[in-house]
């Protein structure tokens, strides 16, 4: 049918009473992810197959809008009406020619390896202000970070009216495909003419020698210039030279610094703690002086606020060098379950630092960690900026990095309501089906709160052992793994805490035998995610966490804990090969692992972790052959690319 046609006939039909019934929910969410429209169909809670207004949810993205707008007195308006005109009409490319059309059926190739997944919150008119300040907060904060990363001129050079490619430039927060199958692709880009990838946080011209961060390192002022929150520029001499953040970002962080004390005098008495640290990172916003706003940060908890908020600097796997802090924001609700694992944990965390010091060996020793905060669940809100990822999300998180409040254990949350909906678990029993073993998948802990305990244990691990912070011959992890390999090894020390902490606390009764094996595959499976992403991006920067996924079950594999059966079916019946995890051996290979991650991190010891990597990354052997077959499966499933709704 003919498009403006059906427009009109959409548009003139009563709105109020027109069914929404010719595409399936799924489908729905997918094109309208594809004409970036803020429009979700969370449920088809009556199970008619047609959207109904109160099934309908509408988006936070970079284009404000009012639900008001799409559903008005609990009845579609005329501007959904059109806007579901423009989602009943197939996303095609046929329109285009030549390099235009294949760049068109790149981006969406692109998008369609994001499954769409909702994360949505409904407040009171009592929060309505502080709600309002924070997603204003957010779009302050992601035009920071697209200076960081480069891209903030190049969204001015989109194509009027290609919805395809402002809806990639949205979710990536870049022109640049991100997606397994297509971020290797030359020719795949948002932008007609696809731009050289250049972070904003070093000199254009510098970045041309591969070699420039250790160029940048030897300079005499290279401790300056490595600071983490600062950018590097040259200049008229040509020496290069530190720019602090709140100079180089003046006028957003400024912004931003208005609205958080807006936020902060809005608040209702009793939330002293929250407005605390509102208050003191507004301040470090002006100063660039973040640890008093980390030491209000770390106050907070489940006991003194309902809210979460971390707006700062923080990580650095975002940029070349593996330096600078990213700028991201995470607004959530505090979940009061995180008190129950606080209470089983407390007691033992003492014992817990003691095994890992053993592990890790001479010369790191025990330390006190009677204060290590453990995690806080929080109910996610809204991510922004680095902490937005296209696909996937950070479900736990340590923070500080660095710093006095980061030395004295800092503060841990695990994300606990994303990757919980009907449409996630679905895939994620799908995937597992067709890569474990019948044995194994009968294991696997399929529930919303399945990974759960090892997000804890992860993020509690982070705090424990040989940290970042760690002084080997007056050198910390950065300066002795170089950035890269330092955020692969601490990630691959946390990970593989949590899985011998588990055994741990099993042998403690703590938790059951049984409850521990359940992690394990729970965590083969989180690994396999990671694999899927392949092991490095396609500018040649390691991907931390696919690294460690494959250094582990590299080394399990090896040690017998995990098997290939090549000739029997997967638990799917389908697919023949399937991996089996050996439980009894599986608990031995954790541990030596352990021993060998942390002691290179005890000792500094490079070569050591160069050498995991070449052994279970880099070898061309029939490990990357499986890998490969891992990801053919594991791909078949879009992977959940979060969307955010706030209802007021």
């Amino acid at each position: 049918m003919n498009f403006t046609l059906l427009s009109l006939m959409v548009a003139a039909a009563p709105v109020g009473l027109a069914k929404y019934d010719a595409v399936a929910r799924l489908e729905f969410n997918t094109r309208a992810i594809e004409h970036h429209l803020p429009l979700f169909w969370r449920t088809d809670a009556n199970d008619d197959k047609t959207l109904d207004p109160d099934e309908l949810a509408v988006l936070w993205t970079d284009v404000a809008t009012k639900r008001s707008e799409w559903v008005d007195k609990g009845a579609f308006t005329k501007k959904f009406a059109a806007a579901f005109a423009t989602l009943v009409a197939a996303s095609s490319c046929a329109t285009k020619k030549g390099d235009e059309q294949k760049r068109c059926e790149l981006m969406l190739l692109e998008l369609s390896q994001g499954r769409p997944t909702l994360v949505e919150n409904e407040f009171q008119e009592a929060d309505r202000s502080l709600v309002e300040r924070m997603q204003k907060v957010a779009v302050l904060i992601e035009k920071i970070y697209a200076q960081q990363t480069g891209v903030d001129a190049l969204l001015l050079k989109l194509p009027k009216g290609d919805d395809f490619s402002r809806a990639v430039f949205f979710r990536n927060q870049s022109p640049f495909c991100a997606a397994p199958k297509t971020e290797n692709d030359a020719a795949c880009s948002a932008l007609p003419k696809k731009p050289a990838r250049l972070s904003g946080l070093y000199p254009a011209d510098l970045q041309a020698d591969k070699e420039f961060c250790a160029a940048l390192e030897k300079q005499p002022n290279g401790k300056d210039l490595m600071d983490h929150f600062s950018i590097v520029a040259k200049d008229k001499k040509g020496t290069f030279k530190a720019v602090p953040y709140a100079v180089a970002y003046k006028k957003e962080m400024e912004a931003i610094a208005t609205e958080l004390d807006g936020a902060a005098k809005g608040l209702e008495s009793t939330e002293v703690a929250f407005r605390a640290y509102l208050t003191a990172a507004a301040k470090a916003f002006r100063t660039n002086d973040w640890e008093p706003a980390n030491e209000a940060w770390a106050a907070m908890g489940a006991e003194n606020s309902k809210y979460y908020l971390r707006v700062a600097p923080d990580e650095v796997y975002f940029e070349p060098c593996a330096w600078k802090a990213g700028f991201a924001m995470q607004f959530a609700r505090i979940n009061k379950d995180s008190l129950e694992w606080q209470k089983k944990l407390d007691p033992v965390k003492a014992d817990l630092e003691k095994a890992l010091a053993t592990a890790a060996g001479a010369p790191y020793v025990a330390r006190d960690v009677s204060k290590n905060k453990l995690p806080d669940f929080i109910d996610v809100v809204l991510n922004a900026a680095d902490q937005r990822n296209p696909h996937g999300a950070t479900i736990g998180q340590s923070l500080p990095n660095w710093g006095p409040v980061a030395e004295k254990g800092g503060r841990t949350v695990a994300m606990t309501n994303l990757y919980t909906d009907a449409d996630s678990l679905n895939a994620l029993k799908d995937q597992m089906a067709s890569v474990f073993c019948q044995a194994t998948f009968a294991k696997a802990d399929l529930s919303a709160k399945g990974g759960i305990m090892s997000t804890v244990l992860h993020e509690a691990a982070h705090k424990m052992g040989p940290s970042g912070d760690h002084v080997v011959n007056g050198k910390k992890d950065d300066e002795i793994f170089g950035g890269p390999l330092a955020a692969t090894m601490e990630e691959l020390k946390a990970q593989t805490s949590a899985m011998f902490m588990a055994d741990f606390l099993a042998e403690k009764k703590i938790i059951t035998v049984d409850e521990a094996e359940k992690s394990h595959v729970r965590d083969m499976a989180w690994g396999f995610g990671h694999i899927s992403r392949g092991m490095y991006s396609a500018d040649g920067k390691p991907k931390n966490y696919s690294q460690l996924a494959s250094i582990q079950q590299g080394f399990l594999r090896k040690a017998g804990a995990l098997t290939w059966k090549a000739t029997e079916k997967a638990a799917n019946g389908t697919d023949v090969g399937c991996m089996e995890v050996d439980q009894k051996k599986f608990k031995t290979a954790t541990a030596d692992l352990e021993k060998q991650v942390l002691g290179a991190k005890s000792r500094g010891d490079k070569a050591a972790a160069e050498k995991l990597i070449a052994d279970f990354v880099d070898a061309k052997d029939d490990w990357e052959k499986m890998r490969g077959t891992i990801t053919e499966r594991w791909l078949r499933a879009p992977k959940a690319s979060f969307v955010y709704s706030v209802k007021l």
